[in-house]
């Protein structure tokens, strides 16, 4: 059979469901509420391609980085347990909580911008759920399984020897992959050193990391050989999101209806647009190939992720029938209505300025972090000691090093003048980079200097170049005085 006769053999005529009954349940459920399995048909063409080159290049970037160091320190590393967090080998600590904060909300803020403006492109070539089920465990179902015919043939017939093997092979091998990218998750909370150490050290050197070990192994084998595209539909807040941030004027994969009604089934040599049809020639099949279940013909869908395989589906059949490609597209919906072309709104213009401004904001931040982070704290219970007419306190300091190199420092009062530090050792403390330094200084002040009985000041620590490299506010005691 030709690819044409094949194509005229599955056509049908079809109509564009009501929406007030396509959008009442979710797609890969039933009137009963059980689930329908999907048998995506393995898809190729030109986004495909480009999808794969894609995930390679993010898989490639998600084994590799944590192995990268940037000035000794990791790449990227957030390790909640023992705080501490390295973005590109800089790192930051619980004090700088509030740009990482405001760079979260910038994040959000360019989810935003770009959801408005390209829809859910995020979720079909960028989101970890995609890339890892339909470029990783739905290849190997596929080399395993077959497509979608043999898929549906192997589920529905008895567990003869076939089937056990095929479905035994295909679920180890799922188990260790989910074993390796769990590995490799924990890489970026405590690093590859860390990782390879406790592995070394065997499960019961480590039971309570073994086991978060096993549940998240799990979890992930549940996600990618069962739940698979629900994940999508049911749990991930991104598509609720973006029912409210979508309008008519975002681009997403749509189905040209004006273009493609009346769909009727493909007569060969027949003039359609004589006949009143459309282009659409109900061939189906980018509702096979989609990942989550649903005909992209019936308008937009919360459980479209623009993954671009019914694009691909749809221009494979309309070149074999010699009628134009993109009948499905990237679009907006103004654009297939009243065929306008895109151009950014008043709301996109107004959420890109705000992620301006915060990224300037953010990175003005990251500029002025500072080298070193000081701080002078009195001993509890600790007084003032007078001598020879001085009036003496003491104080505890802690110095945080946030830059990557060794820093000898020293210590003097800005304020008020005529302040004496008198160090228990050496005058040059040295903060290793990356480090917390803490010692033990006294400071001192001529008696007639000091008018208040608590009197504020500031301490500012210098680098041997003398350069302030930080200062800190506080307070010095002595004996009480009356104020006329």
């Amino acid at each position: 059979m030709s690819d044409i006769e094949e194509i005229e053999a599955r056509g049908g005529q079809g109509q564009v469901l009501d929406p007030e009954t396509y959008r009442d349940s979710i797609g890969t459920m039933d009137q009963s509420g059980k689930r329908k399995w999907v048998y995506p048909r393995k898809p190729k063409g030109k986004y495909t391609n480009y999808r794969y080159l894609v995930s390679c290049i993010l898989l490639l970037i998600y084994f590799s980085v944590p192995f990268v160091k940037i000035n000794g320190n990791p790449m990227l590393l957030f390790n909640v347990i023992d705080r501490e967090f390295f973005i590109f080998g800089q790192p930051f600590y619980p004090q700088d909580f509030f740009i990482l904060t405001l760079g979260a909300i910038a994040s959000l803020i360019f989810i935003i911008v770009f959801t408005i403006a390209f829809g859910r492109i995020f979720c079909g070539w960028i989101c970890p759920q995609t890339i890892f089920l339909e470029m990783i465990f739905r290849k190997i179902e596929y080399a395993i399984e077959g497509d979608r015919n043999k898929q549906m043939k192997l589920d529905r017939q008895e567990w003869n020897s076939e089937k056990i093997w095929k479905r035994g092979l295909k679920w180890t091998i799922y188990i260790i992959i989910s074993l390796v990218i769990t590995h490799f998750m924990f890489m970026y909370i405590v690093g590859y050193e860390e990782v390879f150490r406790i592995v070394s050290e065997g499960p019961f050197a480590h039971p309570t990391n073994f086991i978060v070990m096993i549940l998240l192994t799990a979890a992930f084998y549940f996600v990618f050989a069962w739940f698979r595209e629900q994940v999508c539909t049911l749990v991930c807040p991104y598509g609720r999101l973006q029912g409210v941030l979508i309008d008519k004027d975002t681009v997403n994969v749509f189905y040209d209806f004006k273009r493609g009604e009346n769909r009727a089934k493909w007569r060969k040599g027949e003039d359609r647009k004589a006949a009143g049809k459309g282009d659409c020639i109900d061939c189906h099949q980018c509702v096979v190939v989609c990942p989550t279940g649903i005909d992209i013909r019936d308008g937009q869908q919360l459980e479209c992720v623009n993954c671009t395989a019914c694009i691909d589906a749809c221009d494979e059949v309309m070149e074999k029938v010699g009628l134009p490609k993109g009948l499905i597209r990237y679009a907006t919906e103004n654009e297939i209505e009243k065929e306008t072309q895109f151009k950014f709104t008043g709301r996109m213009k107004g959420f890109a300025l705000i992620l301006v401004l915060l990224t300037g904001f953010l990175g003005y931040l990251l500029y002025n972090r500072g080298e070193m982070e000081a701080k002078f704290i009195k001993p509890a219970g600790s007084t003032f000691f007078v001598r020879d007419g001085h009036i003496t306190n003491t104080y505890n300091y802690t110095f945080l090093n946030k830059t990557n190199d060794k820093k000898i420092v020293t210590i003097k009062v800005i304020e008020p003048k005529h302040g004496e530090v008198i160090y228990s050792g050496s005058s040059k403390i040295t903060v290793d980079r990356d480090k917390i330094t803490k010692g033990t200084v006294n400071i001192s002040f001529p008696e007639n200097e000091m008018n208040l009985s608590k009197q504020n000041i500031t301490i500012g620590v210098y680098d041997m170049s003398g350069k302030l490299v930080d200062s800190y506010e506080t307070y010095f005691e002595g004996p009480f005085k009356l104020q006329f």
